[in-house]
């Protein structure tokens, strides 16, 4: 079931789980798409990255990625106790650090504000503000290095994803789709409506951690200016 904004709006019954190829496997929480079951990925990926068959713990938008260090003997055991793990977490609040960022809205850099204003039946400011007061969640690291997925937005500004994807958007892009905001770490194509732009910087491949954003964490936008 979707909603009309589309992203993340399905519920399923009971978790599924699938093997990609023989190095991996992908588990797929059940219930409808929240913090709180987003919590319950967090508190998954803690229990069993220290598995001794497991390379690493991925956690992604209401589902889990395990990479194995050699493909598994018997992946329906893997199932079962990744099936019990889940039984067993509990929600983790990770304590994460705020992270502001400054947004010039609009303009050359901020294209689709308009289109997220008809579509809202909104003004371009009150878009601007309603995107700006939020509390967003880092839900997930992903698409490109150093993305964070944040949620959940305002439902007046709940907006589907475009019939037609731009096939660049720059680094700093600042865009929603669905439940969901987002900035861009490095250019890239985008099927969500870019609102404005900003000059931090996301990823950096020669640091330990090499990106800013980290799931738990917590981003507040701030307004620079509309560019209407």
């Amino acid at each position: 079931m979707t909603n009309k904004a589309g992203t993340f709006a399905k519920s399923k019954d009971h978790a599924q789980i699938s093997l990609l190829g023989t190095t991996a496997m992908l588990f797929e929480a059940p219930g409808k798409f929240d913090l709180q079951s987003q919590r319950r990925i967090w508190a998954l990926a803690d229990a069993v990255q220290d598995w001794a068959d497991i390379k690493e713990a991925v956690p992604g938008m209401t589902n889990l990625m395990l990479t194995f260090k050699e493909p598994p003997q018997d992946p329906k055991a893997m199932e079962t106790a990744l099936l019990k793990a889940w039984d067993k977490a509990n929600t983790w609040n990770i304590q994460g650090k705020t992270v502001e960022i400054p947004v010039v809205y609009g303009g050359e850099l901020g294209p689709h504000l308009h289109d997220a204003a008809k579509l809202t039946d909104l003004s371009i400011d009150e878009v601007v503000s309603i995107h700006a007061s939020g509390d967003y969640a880092v839900f997930a690291l992903g698409a490109h290095p150093g993305l964070g997925y944040l949620g959940i937005t305002d439902k007046r500004i709940w907006v589907p994803r475009r019939e037609v994807p731009v096939l660049s958007v720059p680094a700093g892009s600042v865009s929603i789709g669905g439940m969901q905001t987002a900035v861009s770490a490095s250019a890239g194509a985008s099927g969500w409506h870019t609102l404005g732009h900003t000059d931090i910087e996301f990823f950096f491949p020669e640091k330990t951690p090499p990106t800013l954003l980290a799931a738990g964490d917590s981003v507040k936008f701030r307004v620079e200016r509309i560019i209407r």
